[in-house]
């Protein structure tokens, strides 16, 4: 199993990909972004028409912004003249990712597109998040039988502050999350789909993570962790829970007690491919509240769907 660390310098190798993920929601519960740094792009269409020969030609740093009325979504690919890093610092274009003293400091700058639904030209968006935890996580997870693609959730628990002149009030403060997801053959060879959950009951909470994912092979991969944000341990995971499909029609479901109810009290994401939504389900008694991700593999892998992507994943050369 490959060892824990950030892996910012970590070689990708051709077909394979890594991408270091954040999240967090406001503590008044208004506000969240995600964002995700990939080296390999899982989702791009120009890195499956290229052959995935060189993965760090292949990189975006993808910032999302949700705010009540107005979003800001970037996800600008880019080659590898934009990358740099080393064992603390990823660098793509002018957006970042370091890891320091305990502490994930990420730095944006990047073109927002217009939303769908509403009436905008893109839109310059820079700002400064930075995701504090009382300690780090260096396992690593297995998400398939053969060893091709492997999770680790760095930071579980953690509090997260963001500043950005885009936003009411210039920033806010909250509740977040880190992890990194690392393989070296694409998702959709592997994987029919996963749901994957993270979220808590309150801010005092120990945070809960669930994975599902259908195999190709065969199979499930369930999982699911509890942290207080040092010690990382298993727990049961109940029966999955159909979720209303959005536009698109993904199907996607959530863990939830035999007893109780799931609902999606947010959509934040809805595309052919994909979904994020915020979620409240009971998992063991407890009602948690969670930010929540479909990937369907199957329709990734689409060719028409491959085409619709650089629509929302538009390909700079250069820096």
């Amino acid at each position: 199993m490959p060892a824990g660390g950030q892996g910012f310098a970590r070689p990708v190798p051709p077909g394979g990909y890594h991408w270091w993920y954040a999240d967090a929601i406001s503590d008044c519960g208004r506000f969240a972004f995600t964002v995700i740094a990939f080296v390999g792009s899982v989702f791009s269409p120009y890195y499956h028409w290229s052959g995935r020969r060189r993965p760090e030609n292949h990189v975006a740093f993808n910032i999302a912004l949700y705010a009540p009325g107005r979003n800001f979504w970037a996800m600008t690919e880019r080659g590898v003249t934009s990358l740099t890093r080393d064992a603390k610092r990823l660098t793509i274009g002018d957006s970042s990712m370091e890891m320091a003293d305990g502490r994930l400091s990420i730095r944006f700058n990047e073109t927002a597109l217009p939303w769908p639904g509403q009436r905008a030209w893109p839109t310059p968006i820079s700002g400064s998040i930075d995701i504090m935890s009382k300690s780090v996580c260096g396992e690593v997870f297995s998400l398939d039988e053969a060893g091709h693609h492997f999770w680790s959730p760095r930071m579980a628990k953690a509090s997260a502050s963001i500043a950005c002149s885009a936003l009411p009030g210039g920033g806010w403060r909250g509740r977040a999350y880190h992890d990194m997801n690392f393989g070296d053959r694409p998702v959709e060879e592997d994987f029919i789909g996963w749901d994957w959950a993270r979220g808590s009951e309150s801010p005092e909470d120990d945070t809960v993570i669930l994975y599902d994912a259908l195999l190709r092979g065969g199979g499930r991969k369930r999982l699911a962790l509890q942290t207080d944000g040092q010690e990382l341990r298993r727990i049961g995971m109940p029966h999955r829970r159909n979720l209303p499909r959005g536009f698109w029609g993904v199907r996607c479901g959530v863990p939830c007690d035999d007893d109780r109810s799931a609902v999606i009290t947010r959509r934040l994401e809805d595309s052919p491919f994909y979904m994020r939504s915020i979620v409240d389900t009971v998992v063991n008694g407890r009602r948690l509240h969670m930010v929540h991700e479909t990937l369907d593999c199957v329709r990734l892998g689409n060719p028409l769907v491959r085409l619709m992507l650089p629509f929302r994943m538009p390909r700079r050369t250069g820096r």
